[in-house]
């Protein structure tokens, strides 16, 4: 626990000074950007007189420095003033959450999924050397497979031949929303089954030909105790970190799978509001994804640290 505390308060300094650099290249990246929703404005209303545009680049901040804008846009978000979207015309808040809690359930289901049968499969290649050629040729096709098209095939298949499950969107008043996931969490589970999978068989084969393997089965123990019980948590190190990896692409969101299932969520808001020149929203939504990142990183090292104490001691 000594370990981890320490390792914990030296991490999040070097987090908080990330997130301040990340979002000041990313206000710059973005206000330098060709164009700003008052000119946007102007495209759609050319009736707008130069009083009118004055007044708006007032409003919104806009005739200000871009250092100046910045610094009043961290000092709200310091004290939990998260602004305005201008795209959406909402609280930020209001667009990111709901849009948030969609790419968790989507991703978060699939990741889930993909990490479970990866080490299932991972476990069978190791024990039986027959099963590994199959294995490889499972998550070589998921890692090869375009997920548009794999989206399109199984919704040609599942909802427009078999009828068994809705091709996209969001379940309506009394619909279960298990049938809506099925679909896209497959889409997403198989292109990420192929790294669980062969990180998995690998450092599974490595630790089943260590001494101590061979001390658990001549004490008796089956096969599957000898896998699970004590060649997984020491393979389990690289697959820490896999799963920690991952962790952006659980609030950053599936863009391409979201939108060919037409659910809202984070994929989808990212682009948007990079596109929309929305400062408020695209740069809080980057700093989330970076935060999880980071947090979900540390986690995994500590775990690591954990499972492996010669890890802390590095």
């Amino acid at each position: 626990m000594a370990g981890a505390l320490s390792l914990a308060l030296r991490r999040l300094p070097q987090i908080a000074v990330t997130l301040l650099l990340l979002s000041l290249a990313a206000w710059f990246a973005i206000g330098l950007m060709p164009g700003d929703p008052v000119s946007l404005a102007i495209i759609s209303d050319p009736r707008l007189t130069g009083e009118d545009v004055a007044r708006l680049r007032a409003l919104h901040g806009l005739d200000q420095p871009l250092l100046a804008r910045y610094l009043a846009w961290a000092g709200g978000v310091l004290q939990g003033e998260f602004g305005y979207s201008r795209l959406f015309a909402q609280p930020v808040g209001a667009v990111l959450w709901p849009a948030l809690l969609s790419t968790l359930a989507l991703v978060g289901s699939a990741v889930g999924l993909a990490a479970v049968l990866g080490v299932a499969l991972g476990g069978l290649a190791a024990l039986k050397p027959r099963a590994a050629p199959l294995v490889q040729a499972v998550a070589l096709l998921g890692q090869a497979m375009p997920s548009f098209w794999l989206g399109i095939l199984l919704i040609i298949l599942f909802a427009v031949t078999l009828g068994w499950l809705p091709a996209g969107g969001l379940p309506g008043e009394g619909q279960p929303a298990w049938r809506f996931l099925v679909l896209p969490v497959a889409t997403i589970a198989f292109g990420q089954l192929a790294a669980y999978a062969r990180h998995a068989a690998t450092a599974l084969k490595a630790e089943l030909a260590r001494p101590h393997i061979t001390a658990a089965r001549a004490r008796g123990n089956g096969e599957g105790r000898v896998l699970w019980r004590h060649a997984l948590p020491n393979a389990a190190v690289p697959l820490l970190t896999l799963l920690a990896l991952d962790a952006g692409a659980l609030v950053s969101g599936a863009l391409v799978t979201e939108t060919l299932f037409a659910r809202p969520g984070m994929g989808k808001l990212l682009y948007d509001a990079v596109m929309g020149n929305d400062y408020n929203l695209a740069l809080l939504a980057l700093l989330l994804v970076a935060l999880v990142t980071m947090l979900a990183t540390l986690a995994a090292d500590i775990a690591q640290a954990w499972l492996d104490p010669r890890i802390g001691e590095r």
